[in-house]
């Protein structure tokens, strides 16, 4: 069986994402675009992948929660905010932008689901063209 290599995309080509606060912790919801992609990211995209993702950004564990019923994955990144929007000095005290940074992570799919996902999401053109 001749099968074609893994492609690499990034998390922005297969789901949409969105961010917010508790506290000292980020909420991530993850959303698959198609259902047929939500097995990829439930592999891929783990609480360990996101906790090395963000490296230091994360003081405290990731925790990772399926909802398989609406295709997606919410994490909580406990000690991410420092301390939160009440008493952070942090630019994004709210955690909006960390949905943005986690849909930058990279996945390796099949062939046929880099070239069918290509350019979605907000890719800047100079990437649109693997």
């Amino acid at each position: 069986m001749n099968q074609e290599p893994l492609k690499t995309v990034p998390l922005l080509e297969l789901a949409h994402a969105r961010s917010g606060d508790k506290g000292d912790t980020a909420n991530v919801g993850v959303i698959a675009y198609d259902e047929e992609d939500y097995s990829l990211i439930v592999e891929q995209v783990t609480a360990e992948r996101v906790k090395k993702h963000f490296g230091s950004m994360v003081k405290g564990p990731v925790e990772r929660f399926r909802l398989d019923n609406l295709h997606a994955v919410n994490f909580l990144l406990h000690g991410a905010l420092d301390g939160g929007g009440t008493v952070s000095l942090m630019t994004d005290a709210q955690g909006k932008v960390f949905s943005t940074a986690l849909l930058r992570m990279e996945l390796k799919v099949p062939a046929e689901v880099a070239r069918r996902v290509r350019g979605r999401g907000r890719l800047p053109p100079e990437r649109a063209d693997r």
